[in-house]
């Protein structure tokens, strides 16, 4: 992946996210008369530096250090020995608020990444996304093999809910097995038979480490059968050696049909140094090739290949698979809010799954994985960089309310204890919560970049 892709989507992305956090603070605080005197996206040294026209004088700044940003209001806890809030303004500092306009202060920020949320959601539906078909090919000797499933069939429920995408079975299947370890799929053969699939994953450690569930219980997307065609070879490869040409079609490899191009890439990565028979048909006349797959370690390959690039399969076979999910505003407003609600819970449930050791730490993940899925999502196309900004605005709101000290919902657990006991929490516990909160924001951020590197490596 191209740098050039990577920084500047990470930065638009984070940028996009903290302003929109922030300003929700902003807004709120505006409206409830609280006074500004900052608002700044990102810390440290200011690079963009503007200040309002109006009697409050506000400072508006863009500092160097982009991972987050603050809203700085008038409060007298913070004013430094020696400073003095004029008489005409005391009502207008933060600290002077009623208890529920000080919750709804700091309640915005993560609300807005919500809005946000739900917004493009919305604006992802209106726009339309190329979805897949719920066909499923199924990987030998897994869980799903044992419980029936046959390749080519296609998902239409999982526990009753309803899937018309590959997404919706992916999102599903996660969301159900945290319910309950027992699954019961609805599927459609290859005949056009209804039949039910049980999978039964008791006992089964589904997020142990990290890959996707559905990858880890022997479901993958399945494409029927087509042929396999050299599109273009690699100079000085294994496959440039032996005489392989482009449009090579490729009847067997080692005497067995190869059924598309995802199964011919797996059978040469499995035989590293070890010569594979190519049966071929060039313009008619069919001919055989040795060929031995290498791993490329000065072109920095990870798998063994043969230099041979595959044609895409055939568009009347895309067109079989592959549908235009769109709706009109109200639908899409709706099911960018369902969306979001469930993003949400899957979030919340998945980070509670963490602490008792069921999900492993393992798929924390830092700014080095959030920058590389920007960038992919960039490239992909704008709806797929829309979808990856829609659900780190989720996993942003969500962290933000947990009741940690430091973010915003240590501040309205505060503010809860100060409802139930009549009077606010003291200065002094107040600042072990910060310190504590300092140390488990660390951890988590030491934890999250020790992941990002760890998975670079491998």
């Amino acid at each position: 992946m191209n740098l050039l892709t990577i920084i500047p989507a990470f930065l638009l992305a984070i940028g996009v996210l903290v302003t929109v956090h922030e300003f929700g603070h902003f807004w709120v605080a505006r409206r409830l008369g609280v006074k500004v005197l900052r608002f700044s996206i990102g810390f440290g040294k200011p690079l963009w530096r503007r200040v309002s026209k109006d009697a409050d004088k506000i400072e508006y700044v863009v500092a160097a250090l982009p991972f987050g940003g603050y809203v700085k209001m008038l409060d007298e806890r913070e004013c430094e020995d020696g400073c003095e809030i004029a008489e005409h303004e005391v009502h207008r500092a933060f600290n002077r608020q009623k208890l529920w306009k000080r919750a709804a202060i700091v309640v915005a920020g993560p609300m807005a990444n919500f809005i946000l949320a739900i917004v493009i959601y919305a604006l992802v539906f209106m726009i339309g996304q190329e979805a897949m078909r719920p066909y499923v090919d199924v990987m030998q000797d897994s869980p799903a093999a044992q419980a029936g499933f046959q390749s080519g069939d296609q998902v239409t429920a999982i526990n009753g809910v309803e899937t018309t995408s590959w997404e919706d079975v992916r999102m599903l299947l996660v969301e159900e097995y945290l319910k309950s370890p027992q699954l019961v799929f609805n599927v459609i053969t290859q005949d056009q038979v209804p039949m039910q699939r049980t999978l039964d994953l008791q006992g089964f450690a589904m997020f142990d480490d990290e890959g996707g569930a559905l990858d880890k219980i022997g479901l993958r997307t399945w494409v029927p059968p087509y042929d396999v065609v050299v599109e273009q070879i690699v100079p000085n490869s294994p496959a440039a050696a032996v005489g392989l040409q482009a449009q090579d079609k490729i009847l067997s490899i080692d005497a067995v049909k190869p059924t598309g191009g995802r199964g011919f890439v797996e059978y040469i990565r499995a035989h590293p140094d070890q010569p594979v028979v190519l049966k071929v048909d060039r313009a008619g006349q069919i001919q055989s090739f040795s060929v031995t797959p290498r791993i490329n370690t000065e072109r920095g390959d990870a798998v063994a290949t043969i230099g041979a690039a595959l044609a895409a399969p055939p568009p009347a076979l895309r067109d079989e698979i592959y549908f235009m999910e769109s709706y009109g505003l109200v639908d899409s407003l709706w099911n960018g809010a369902a969306k979001t609600w469930q993003m949400s819970m899957l979030t919340l449930k998945l980070m509670g799954r963490m602490f008792t050791g069921e999900v492993s730490l393992k798929n924390v993940s830092g700014p080095v994985t959030i920058a590389q899925f920007a960038g992919v999502s960039a490239s992909i196309g704008l709806t797929y960089y829309l979808g990856f900004l829609a659900i780190v605005s989720v996993s942003l709101g969500v962290l933000n309310l947990l009741p940690v000290p430091m973010l915003d919902g240590g501040h309205l657990f505060y503010y809860l204890i100060e409802w139930v006991k009549g009077s606010p929490v003291s200065a002094e516990t107040e600042a072990v919560g910060f310190r504590l909160g300092m140390a488990i924001i660390g951890g988590l951020m030491v934890l999250a970049l020790y992941n990002d590197f760890t998975r670079l490596l491998n």
